[in-house]
């Protein structure tokens, strides 16, 4: 093609730096160096910015389509990467700087030029000639240019690469993005199923009495009108009480409409996060009348994997297009964790006609895997849309209002009935003319925590520095900051002192939680064990290292063998297990009905053998502990295992300012986990550092659902 989009304008991460700095710090003998990767390949695998498997299928694809120019090869290597680090395509302005920074710190070295880019094979010495001296720089200097060389190469024309928005994709990933936006275009077009408005008013009124429900009656009014709503909110906003009620108030308009039961279904990406998604369905259903409770009551959940049918032996799910899942509504909680590939195979597998609610929090840590799409969604859908897509004609002042004049206040007026899955044919109402309502509903007022938290969250979440460190600063002994001094991940000396530091602010709560917890487990005492295991947290960035959770598990081991003159074995990689050990599944199952994130403990039982005690869906369940083999200790966890999770007390510990991990997502996270208290352990430069850094991830959907409206 020849008209290429532009480039974004040039990016800096939000501290002021490029976003250039290598991935990892290579030493010698390091799985993530490519064996025989020559010129710039090579090179930036060596310097960090690349790992191996980044050169070697860069490498083996450019030799595979005979690419000729070294620059788009590179840039494939560079895309590989970003899909990565979490991208969904390669913002070229990032990978500029990459460039010109690895020619800055590789002058007099090879460079981006001639058979210097070489993966596999040698470089020849008038290659490497060819590249000194700043092709790096250059290619960054001219991004169109670039844009250029890849659009007009044989990667692209062999539809390896794809270049849209003034982003380079891989291929999977164009395609799952427009698939994506598509879907929802689609869907965000279908009218939503008729409603007593007259019936909804005496429900609403029912299941959310008083003004302190406005927002979530607003919600619930706004998810109504249309089949794919968003509803976002931080912990403890009532986004699942506003599921329960929705969900309730659904199911009593389609009895009436149809004649049978609603069939709803309730999704997370983890077992936990669905499991707990049932049970506090079920708690806020407690507190309705009898009719809504048994509305409630035989709901289902199940992973989004689960659900959709995922086998091990296959490469597709069972549910997608031609065969659709048959609930009537599909609500996935926690979509934060959604990637965009697991997105795009949920709408396949969502008819048309249903509805689709994805319930998450767009300021928390997206997903392990490629994609950032709930934040994409809101930032893309957040604005009035049409509920329909026919003009009406006629009127009939005499009727009640319907859903979507309650919702917008313009009259609305029944169009032709749609076919549900069991062929019944259910009447329809879309607005006179379109009328705009927006897909996404955001509950703001939290119910969690105490104001000293929800500041100092806000803080975050707003990317405000200073408000945070004078949250951090008040009086109010439910925020705080334990300052250590700065350090830098290059010294020795001041790492050391630091970690002194922390081991001496850290230590009395994280040793006296464990004590507590292994006096209740050592008694018997299973249900105090695990209720005890809600009353502190010590959450970590890194998962290794000196800042990471593996080594607070065993400084926190070392503190109960001191403290008890009973050695405590590790059982957070081997099979022993003491008592009063903490414990966090790490995949599911299913045999004993446990799911990645379920917590528990190892108690002795009333014969003195060790079980574990496991928080899991349903209850409290013992185990023998041979039986258990995916859980690791934690006395300590990481933000990412934490989430969908709470503690009466957190205790963050923050690196060194210059990790890549500190970002805002992670310390919003991180924060919004306690219940009544946060203490922050670090420096104030990592505050700073990690309020001011976003997470980085490239993405175009946001742009291709502005554009495709």
């Amino acid at each position: 093609m020849s008209d290429v989009p532009q480039p974004p304008e040039a990016a800096a991460s939000s501290d002021g730096s490029p976003a250039a700095a290598p991935s990892f710090d290579p030493v010698p003998g390091d799985r993530r160096l490519a064996l025989g990767a020559t010129g710039w390949l090579g090179r930036l695998n060596a310097g960090g910015w690349l790992e191996a498997a980044d050169v070697h299928v860069a490498s083996r694809l450019g030799v595979l389509v005979d690419e000729p120019d070294p620059l788009v090869v590179v840039t494939l290597a560079l895309a590989v990467r970003a899909v990565r680090e979490g991208s969904t395509c390669l913002d070229p302005t990032e990978a500029g700087a990459i460039l010109a920074t690895a020619d800055g710190a590789l002058d007099g070295s090879e460079g981006v030029g001639g058979e210097g880019v070489g993966g596999d094979g040698d470089s020849s010495d008038e290659g490497e000639r060819e590249g000194v001296g700043g092709e790096g720089r250059a290619a960054a200097a001219d991004l169109g240019g670039w844009l250029q060389r890849v659009t007009g190469s044989r990667l692209a024309a062999e539809s390896v690469l794809r270049v849209e928005h003034g982003l380079v994709y891989l291929d999977r990933y164009w395609r799952e993005e427009r698939q994506v936006a598509d879907d929802l275009r689609s869907r965000m077009a279908v009218p939503a199923a008729s409603v007593d408005p007259g019936l909804l008013e005496a429900g609403l009124d029912r299941v959310f009495p008083g003004d302190s429900w406005a927002e979530q009656r607003s919600a619930v009014r706004a998810s109504l009108a249309r089949t794919t709503t968003i509803l976002t909110g931080g912990p403890g906003t009532g986004k699942t009480s506003t599921v329960a009620g929705l969900v309730t108030l659904l199911a009593e308009q389609h009895e009436r409409a149809a004649g049978r039961p609603l069939r709803v279904v309730l999704a997370a990406p983890t077992g936990r996060a669905a499991a707990r998604l049932r049970e506090s369905v079920l708690e806020a259903a407690a507190g309705m009348d009898a009719s809504d409770r048994a509305r409630l009551e035989g709901i289902e959940s199940a992973t989004v994997h689960r659900l959709l049918g995922w086998n091990r032996s296959r490469t597709r799910f069972a549910r997608d297009r031609r065969n659709p899942l048959p609930h009537d509504v599909v609500v996935v909680d926690e979509a934060s964790m959604l990637s965009l590939t697991l997105t795009a195979r949920l709408l396949e597998a969502v008819r048309p006609t249903a509805r689709l609610v994805l319930v998450g929090d767009p300021d928390q840590l997206a997903s392990v895997e490629a994609g950032a799409v709930l934040a994409d969604l809101v930032a893309g859908l957040d604005e009035p849309q049409p509920t329909g897509i026919d003009e009406g004609h006629g009127e009939d002042d005499a009727r009640e209002p319907t859903i979507v004049e309650a919702a917008t206040d313009s009259p609305t007026e029944p169009t032709e009935p749609v076919l549900t899955s069991d062929d019944r044919r259910l009447p329809m109402l879309v607005p006179r003319s379109p009328v705009p309502v927006s897909p996404v509903s955001a509950l703001r007022t939290s119910h969690r925590f105490g104001p000293a938290i929800g500041r100092l969250a806000a803080a975050i979440r707003d990317g405000d520095p200073d408000a945070a460190l004078a949250a951090l600063s008040s009086e109010d002994d439910a925020v705080r900051l334990v300052e250590l001094p700065a350090t830098s991940a290059d010294d020795a000396d001041q790492t050391r002192a630091a970690l002194l530091a922390a081991e001496t602010a850290v230590r009395p709560a994280l040793l006296g939680h464990a004590l507590q917890l292994r006096a209740h487990a050592a008694a018997g005492e299973t249900t105090a064990a695990v209720a005890q295991l809600g009353e502190h947290r010590l959450l970590c960035a890194h998962r290794d290292g000196p800042w990471g959770v593996s080594s607070w598990v065993r400084r926190t081991q070392r503190w109960l063998t001191e403290a008890t003159a009973d050695p405590v074995r590790s059982g957070h990689h081997g099979s022993g297990r003491y008592v009063g050990e903490p414990l966090l599944v790490t995949r599911n199952d299913l045999g004993l009905g446990l799911f990645n994130g379920d917590p528990g403990v190892v108690v002795r039982d009333g014969s003195g053998r060790l079980v574990a005690a496991m928080d899991a869906a349903g209850g409290v369940r013992t185990h023998p502990v041979a039986r258990l083999a995916d859980v690791e200790t934690a006395h300590a966890s990481t933000v990412h295992k934490s989430q969908g999770s709470q503690a009466r007390t957190v205790t963050v510990l923050l690196p060194d300012d210059g990790s890549r991990l500190l970002t805002r997502e992670l310390l919003y996270t991180a924060v919004t986990r306690a219940q009544e208290q946060v203490v922050l352990v670090g420096s104030e430069a990592a505050v700073r550092a990690a309020v001011i850094r976003r997470t980085r991830r490239a993405s175009g959907l946001r742009r291709t659902l502005t554009d495709r409206r």
